[in-house]
């Protein structure tokens, strides 16, 4: 016991490392947040700290580490990224107006290099030929577009 109250910070550096070597079996970052409170507790034993004070240091940290950093990692690793394809993607794109469009007259918008059919989403507007608008909504072959800037009167 004397031996361990000798060598605390090292004891604590050890099990830290032994902790986050069996993490590599699981991967579930459990370990890992348990070695944190290790290593928590081997920097309190190595300023000084009575080894009560190390040992709650440590288990605070690893709780800290499991409730509030654990969880966003994990979410994190287990999320995959939004794959948008299709007509979704072009929803928020810019497009240029290629042919007058209005709620009584569908245009013709450029968008992503592709020419659709188009209707602008404010029913009372009419867009002019070589304005910039966003792609609103698509429905069917329609894309439903805002301009980007209102016309100065």
């Amino acid at each position: 016991m004397d031996w361990l109250r000798d060598h605390a910070w090292e004891s604590w550096m050890v099990l830290a490392v032994v902790l986050g070597a069996l993490e590599m079996l699981g991967l579930e970052l459990f370990l890992l947040m348990l070695a944190g409170g290790a290593v928590v507790g081997g920097v309190t034993a190595l300023l000084g700290g009575d080894p009560p004070l190390q040992l709650i240091l440590a288990l605070v940290t690893s709780v800290a580490l499991l409730g509030l950093v654990r969880p966003n990692i994990v979410g994190r690793l287990h999320s995959t990224p939004k794959l948008v394809t299709g007509h979704h993607s072009l929803i928020g794109r810019r497009a240029t107006v290629l042919r007058e469009l209005s709620g009584s007259a569908p245009g013709r918008v450029k968008v992503e290099g592709e020419e659709w059919t188009a209707l602008p989403y404010d029913e009372d507007d009419a867009i002019e030929a070589g304005a910039v608008v966003d792609v609103v909504m698509i429905k069917g072959a329609t894309a439903y577009v805002l301009r980007t800037h209102p016309p100065t009167t």
